[in-house]
């Protein structure tokens, strides 16, 4: 039974991950290689893309060198990726035209405040579901085309493609061969009209993207190609199976039913909620997003909430302020006070997220006092990104017209059993941590066995799906209303 293999691609923000999943969802093996991060002026951020190449091949080596299988043992190959991160390269050489934009970076403000000046925001709201912002690709793939040399000249004669880091990726494995991207990407990038499911000519041309660079956009457990001269693996293995990181969680947490939501705690934290057929338009700046689409069913839409600055906090704490050595350390170190004494964190290090939408916010720390220390700083942040995420979900909440039943959560933080217990108590719900917290890959091995035929149905890969830990509520409703009141006051301020 287990003696089937898919292999899982997860190009994330700082790291590239593979992992070796079983029929039966259990991890064999798993290689993660990080990346040089690059930020050329305040506010951007970049990454070079064969970084971005060479760190996902050797990973998937060492992942099958520590597996014990040869490429031929893998059945399929699944990607995931992070989403809005877009890339531009020369359509004969591979070679990119200029380093990755990432999702994280704000360099698109005065485009973004250009069009929300010229009222378009309503217009692009109703096509993508999305909210105008520099996180999406749309005004990244603008700020290319614009400022590169001969960029829009090159894209205009097809000489170069442009895509988010799963298309690349696809474009590398493939040795060249194809372009292609999944359906839940592309509606990240501002572009695609989610109610059709196609590139639409309107926002192309608001945008000043030729749809010639653009990918092929298909099913998220499509036959997307084969594997060819990559060398450590063997032509012919099929890829079977994209999805954008957040998609990719809520498929491999199996929330499949509509009402049933994730959070996944990586660099920023996300919140997915299945909304099924219906594209829920947001009254409350949440996203209308893709979940994902399945070959020959309907599209499965979701309501998305994002904090821009999670475990990325930890990373500054850790690097930036030298707090502790290593990111793990901060669970025990918060644990050495048993409150914040008034300290606030608001880590606002790349502007505000959902619902604020505040690009221009910047992070804040207040309450200082001399009796402050680095224990209060840390159990702050610790708080901040669990409250970040209260706000999120009342506002998804509220857009359902029901509460949650419980939260099921993911992603390297959400082994901090701490993080986790604020989570549930400022939340008021349960929160359901999985036996396996790689969900994110797990979710792109599932949709592509799903696409190989590894798995026939949702049904099967839910019975797949099980518990390690639920941590119940323990907060009263009065102080969880008192711990929001001083939140929403340092929010204020930021």
């Amino acid at each position: 039974m287990s003696s089937t293999f898919i292999m899982a691609i997860d190009q994330g923000t700082t790291s590239s991950r593979t992992c070796i999943i079983n029929q039966v969802g259990g991890l064999v093996a798993e290689a993660r290689v990080t990346f040089k991060q690059i930020f050329p002026k305040p506010g951007w951020v970049e990454h070079e893309t064969e970084d971005i190449w060479y760190s996902t091949q050797r990973s998937m080596r060492l992942a099958l060198e520590k597996a014990g299988l040869t490429g031929s043992q893998i059945a399929a190959i699944g990607i995931t990726n992070q989403r809005e991160t877009v890339m531009m390269w020369d359509r004969k050489n591979g070679k990119s035209i200029h380093n990755a934009i990432v999702w994280q970076c704000r360099r698109t403000q005065d485009l973004c405040k250009k069009l929300k000046k010229a009222n378009k925001e309503k217009l692009i709201t109703q096509k993508t579901g999305l909210v105008i912002d520099p996180y999406f690709s749309a005004t990244k793939i603008q700020w290319l085309l614009k400022n590169v040399p001969k960029a829009s000249s090159r894209a205009k004669a097809g000489e170069i493609l442009a895509g988010t880091v799963d298309t690349f990726l696809l474009w590398k494995l493939t040795g060249g061969q194809v372009h292609k991207t999944d359906i839940s990407n592309a509606s990240r990038t501002m572009l695609m009209n989610i109610h059709t499911g196609w590139w639409d000519e309107e926002l192309l041309k608001l945008f000043g993207v030729p749809e010639k660079i653009l990918p092929e956009i298909c099913p998220s457990n499509a036959d997307f190609g084969f594997t060819q001269g990559l060398g450590f693996m063997p032509d012919g293995i099929p890829i079977t199976g994209i999805l954008g990181d957040q998609q990719a969680a809520l498929f491999g947490q199996a929330c499949y039913a509509v009402g049933e939501a994730k959070c996944t705690f990586g660099t920023g934290s996300f919140v997915l909620l299945n909304t099924g057929k219906k594209a829920i338009r947001s009254k409350n700046k949440l996203l209308t997003t893709i979940a994902w689409k399945l070959k020959n069913e309907e599209i499965t839409y979701a309501l998305e909430g994002g904090a821009f600055v999670c475990g990325a906090a930890v990373q500054w704490l850790r690097d930036g302020l030298g707090l502790f050595p290593n990111s793990s350390d901060i669970e025990a170190l918060a644990k050495t006070v048993e409150d914040t004494d008034g300290v606030e964190f608001i880590p606002a290090l790349t502007g505000l997220g959902a619902p604020h939408w505040r690009p221009e916010a910047r992070g804040l720390i207040c309450g200082l006092t001399r009796g402050s220390t680095k224990a209060h700083i840390a159990r702050a942040t610790l708080e901040a990104m669990a409250l970040q995420n209260v706000d999120i979900l009342a506002t998804m909440t509220k857009e359902l017209g029901k509460k949650l039943k419980s939260l099921k959560v993911d992603g390297g933080a959400a082994a901090n059993d701490l993080l986790m217990q604020l989570q549930a108590d400022y939340q008021g719900v349960n929160v359901i941590r999985p036996k396996n917290l790689e969900t994110t890959a797990l979710g792109a091995a599932f949709m592509a066995g799903l696409g190989a035929g590894v798995w026939k149905d949702l049904a099967q890969i839910r019975k797949i799906w099980k518990a390690e830990k639920e941590f119940k509520v323990k907060m009263t409703p009065k102080a969880r209303k008192d711990r929001q009141s001083r939140w929403n006051a340092a929010l204020e301020r930021a």
